[in-house]
């Protein structure tokens, strides 16, 4: 045949760069398709073929949207999503593009950007009575601004920010640096107190129910209960009492009474904040979940943990894609959830036993925590969700993604 001569010519001869015009001059006929046809060798690496039936089915999973709005004003990776939790109408985001928005959840209406950041903005949240809100950026720089003006009310630059959060009844803001240290501000006066680190990043924190204290935990394994008055730490727990590897993440009991953190050494203790022991360790072997994203190699971590308000139970999130629920009352494991790749964060619901979780594989789950069946889940993102909270009533899930979008999810409610 023609075209086999054409593809062994040597393009850089005159005689033969006249022939390949000649052939695009003409038209091949039907027989010559025909042949062609004829001469393709479809046995040949047939295992990358999918007829509609069998590819039809994934396609339709990963097209699906159940999300009732997107926010698509963000030109990068959105790492943070919070909303106001006064009326739950108003969401803030911050993302790799440097950018932070206030929006409306019902219509996705900016209400005002948080102008000014020079890196990407990972933290962002309303303050308890949702009159402010804060933003902070990879570098250190922390804006706030009151919501009803719109403007920005006070600013300042801290080493590189590993976290912050607002106080639970104040308009004071607790911050952690990759230094070590971490900050208390009164807004918008700007009086401060530093808390001294030890020269690792203080990587996680909370301020516990009391208003009166905080847990934080450090790169180096070692987690401190500060007394956030006299600035001074009640307790320290290192070494055998502490990780083997950076903390991750901590939360707290409703009643403040016990703390729970998680670790990369993949174990989780549960702390009594009034005596700083260790009252409990849990631990799962990992599972390697089907689909892994390049970035997260074969280490396992815990990622996220929570007390349920309901039950004695608390969950614990792994990067391997495992939920964990222990019974806290025997400390025994309850059930194993697996999830098809590695978990990001989780969340219980206020006033029931289900649990959500979101992954990197882009889709959000409800679990109740009583039969560790997974109750439904959302799809709707195109990568990994990065972020995701809950409204007062579970009734509306806003999550943050790497496809550069926010998505509002209108919860169908099952049986509480």
């Amino acid at each position: 045949m023609e075209n086999s001569e054409v593809n062994s010519v040597d393009l850089h001869g005159d005689e033969e760069i006249i022939e390949v015009i000649d052939l695009n001059e003409t038209e091949p006929t039907p027989d010559d398709l025909a042949e062609d046809i004829e001469d393709v060798d479809f046995t040949e690496g047939d295992e990358g073929w999918e007829t509609e039936d069998e590819g039809g089915e994934e396609m339709e999973e990963a097209d699906k949207d159940d999300s009732d709005l997107t926010f698509s004003k963000h030109t990068g990776s959105v790492f943070c999503v919070n909303l106001d939790p006064s009326t739950n109408s108003l969401a803030v985001t911050g993302g790799e593009d440097d950018r932070s928005f206030v929006w409306r959840v019902s219509d996705g209406e900016v209400l005002f950007e948080c102008t000014g950041h020079k890196d990407s903005v990972t933290s962002a949240s309303f303050s308890h009575d949702s009159a402010l809100v804060a933003t902070g950026d990879m570098s250190g720089l922390i804006k706030v601004w009151k919501v009803e003006t719109k403007e920005e009310v006070w600013s300042f630059e801290v080493g590189d920010l590993e976290w912050m959060e607002w106080h639970p009844c104040a308009h004071v803001l607790l911050a952690g640096t990759a230094d070590g240290n971490v900050w208390m501000w009164k807004i918008p006066s700007g009086e401060c107190k530093t808390f001294q680190g030890p020269g690792c990043q203080a990587t996680t924190g909370k301020i516990l129910p009391d208003g009166k204290r905080a847990v934080v935990g450090y790169e180096d394994g070692i987690i401190r209960l500060w007394d956030l008055k006299q600035g001074n730490t009640s307790h320290v727990l290192k070494g055998p009492d502490g990780h083997q590897g950076p903390v991750t993440c901590v939360a707290c009991s409703k009643d403040g009474g016990l703390i729970l953190t998680g670790s990369v050494d993949c174990r989780a203790k549960l702390i009594s904040t009034a005596t700083g022991k260790v009252v409990g360790v849990f631990s799962t072997e990992g599972r390697k979940p089907k689909v892994l994203m390049e970035e997260e190699s074969e280490t396992n971590s815990i990622e996220s943990v929570g007390f349920c308000n309901v039950l004695p139970l608390v969950a614990v999130a792994y990067l391997d894609g495992t939920l964990a629920i222990y019974d806290l009352s025997t400390q025994s494991l309850r059930h194993k959830c697996p999830h098809e790749a590695g978990i990001v964060h989780l969340q219980w619901e206020d006033s029931s036993p289900l649990l959500y979780t979101c992954s990197l594989d882009g889709a959000v789950r409800i679990w109740d925590a009583r039969s560790g069946q997974m109750v439904t889940q959302y799809r709707g993102h195109t990568a990994e969700i990065l972020d995701f909270t809950l409204n007062r009533e579970a009734s509306v899930a806003v999550t943050a993604s790497g496809d550069h979008k926010a998505k509002v999810f209108c919860l169908q409610r099952p049986d509480r």
